[in-house]
């Protein structure tokens, strides 16, 4: 299902009923949809677990409904406050998730709800923006007065925005495309495309607020969702350092930290990566990574020990708890700065 987190079924989901089943998360990680890097990060699985389950609980104590049923310890399902170590696994609901046929890049939606019936994972990612940094994919699809902002074109430096912006992209596509409003709505099948606006929003807020209480800048996110009987409910993970972006004293405090780097010491693969996309989008063929000469080399062990710091000392100033021996924010800050 995803390359850094696997998947079990315990009770697989029916047209009517949900299912039952966890999360099992790694130390792997991923940069430019590559799937699996050669190295692992060690603790970010369990950072990433944490993270995922105080959010969950956040989201629940405010009434919005999510798929979480607990952490596993022990083979026993418990709230994150009784688990006596960082969890690696996070019990859910399950959803039906259908094939998505696809020739090319063109991809049978109608087949997918077809078979989806009323219980499905809704095949859209719905992005939330609170700050537009230089670098941005909005700066290069989009004109400041798209989104109501006072400048001619976008500035030098990042841009605070009043309102966050709502953006739809595909989920299950080989390469994310953002969506206008009508194709997002289809795409949705019969949940309502209002109401994933309103959650994401919702969403945004309670993270945006944890984040603040913490000391943290959350700059952007994404949340995926599942329809049942009517209700949307908020799946896959929430409000961690790879599902978002938050900031500590103007530095990077998640996965972009790891992008940036290979940028800067792996320029010749990154740039093999985006040829490669773009081939296969002009190609109109789905399987761009097979179009790529080149393969991303292992990290530096400093590299991964700053990386690890930086999930845990992350995960331990978001919480406000000690899940995790690492040192001070600040520090694990600082050691990023000097990658």
């Amino acid at each position: 299902m995803t390359s850094v987190k696997e998947f079990r079924i315990e009770e697989a989901a029916t047209d009517e009923e949900l299912g039952r089943g966890s999360f099992v998360f790694t130390d792997d990680y991923s940069v430019f949809d590559w799937g699996k890097m050669p190295d692992q990060i060690p603790q970010k699985g369990a950072s990433l677990c944490t993270m995922g389950a105080f959010n969950f609980e956040l989201l629940e104590a405010e009434g919005v409904p999510t798929h979480y049923r607990g952490v596993v310890e022990n083979g026993d399902v418990v709230p994150l406050e009784e688990a006596t170590h960082p969890p690696w696994e996070m019990a859910i609901d399950l959803t039906q998730v259908p094939d998505l046929p696809n020739e090319g890049r063109e991809y049978d939606y109608e087949h997918y709800h077809d078979a989806a019936g009323e219980n499905y994972l809704i095949p859209l990612e719905i992005v939330f923006r609170n700050r537009v940094p230089v670098g941005s994919s909005l700066r290069s699809r989009t004109e400041p007065a798209d989104h109501g902002l006072a400048f001619d074109s976008w500035p030098d430096e990042a841009v605070d925005l009043d309102e966050p912006i709502i953006e739809f992209t595909t989920k299950y596509e080989e390469g994310d495309r953002h969506l206008d409003r009508e194709e997002a709505d289809s795409i949705a099948g019969t949940a309502s495309i209002e109401d994933l606006e309103s959650l994401a929003r919702e969403v945004n807020r309670i993270v945006t607020e944890q984040a603040d209480s913490a000391g943290l800048v959350h700059e952007d996110g994404k949340i995926e969702c599942l329809f049942y009987r009517g209700e949307i409910r908020v799946a896959d993970v929430v409000g961690t350092f790879d599902e978002n972006r938050f900031s500590y004293e103007g530095a990077q405090l998640s996965k972009e930290v790891l992008r940036q780097y290979h940028k800067r010491t792996q320029p010749e693969w990154v740039q093999a990566v985006n040829a490669a996309k773009a081939q296969a989008k002009q190609a109109d063929v789905a399987d761009w990574k097979s179009l790529c000469d080149e393969e991303p080399a292992p990290l530096e062990d400093d590299v991964l020990e700053t990386a690890s710091n930086l999930y845990c000392a992350g995960a331990n100033a978001y919480t406000g708890r000690e899940f995790f021996d690492a040192p001070p924010l600040s520090s694990a800050i600082g050691a990023v700065r000097r990658l």
